[in-house]
């Protein structure tokens, strides 16, 4: 996770800012001291209920919430940072927010909380529209967070949109295809390499005799 410069307006919106009823983040976080895996549900997570009612407060919907492990203390999406509007909370935009770092440069990461919930949101898709001009914006469909091979969508400045589903690429300019191709040898051997390791961390993870 990556974090925001400082700045006094959207410091002073942080600050007033709480988790209320909003989980989201209880699935999509690893971990280790709970050995749950990214993108699966926490055993002690207690949001949504079977009847659908909603809790008052995120301690309602936790079932250790005052002996939750650190990086779950310390987990700030970028709405809780004051980067977004008041009304772009995960749980009603359907979408998680957040930075994230990719070498030396910085990204913003969308990840569904559903399926379908960023081409039915408008929240996500006025975020996207606001952020990249400046910094690439990448939307990952729903589905277990510890899939390293899961279809996402890249939007770039100047209109430019790319959507990986595996090895291939389609590039799309103001919404219209303008082409699709398979990703070069060198980037298809790295990605192969990397859904292997990642593979294997979440199985140890996991089951820790693998």
């Amino acid at each position: 996770m990556a974090t925001l410069s400082q700045n006094a307006e959207r410091e002073e919106r942080a600050a007033k800012r709480s988790c209320g009823s909003c989980s989201l983040c209880c699935s999509v976080l690893r971990v280790d001291e709970l050995r749950k895996a990214a993108g699966v549900q926490c055993p002690h997570q207690t949001l949504p209920t079977a009847s659908g009612e909603k809790a008052e407060s995120v301690d309602d919907g936790c079932g250790i919430y005052a002996t939750r492990p650190a990086i779950c203390r310390g987990y700030r999406c970028l709405w809780l940072q004051g980067g977004l509007e008041d009304d772009e909370r995960p749980d009603q935009t359907g979408g998680i927010v957040d930075l994230e770092a990719r070498g030396a440069s910085v990204a913003l990461m969308i990840a569904e909380t559903e399926p379908g919930s960023f081409d039915a949101s408008e929240g996500l898709q006025r975020i996207v529209a606001r952020y990249r001009e400046e910094m690439p914006v990448r939307v990952i469909a729903f589905g277990n967070e510890a899939d390293p091979d899961r279809p996402f969508r890249v939007f770039e400045a100047n209109g430019v949109e790319r959507r990986v589903d595996g090895e291939w690429v389609e590039t799309l300019r103001d919404g219209i295809s303008v082409g699709r191709a398979r990703q070069p040898w060198a980037e298809r051997l790295a990605r192969r390499l990397a859904i292997r390791w990642r593979r294997k961390k979440v199985a140890r993870l996991l089951d820790p005799e693998i």
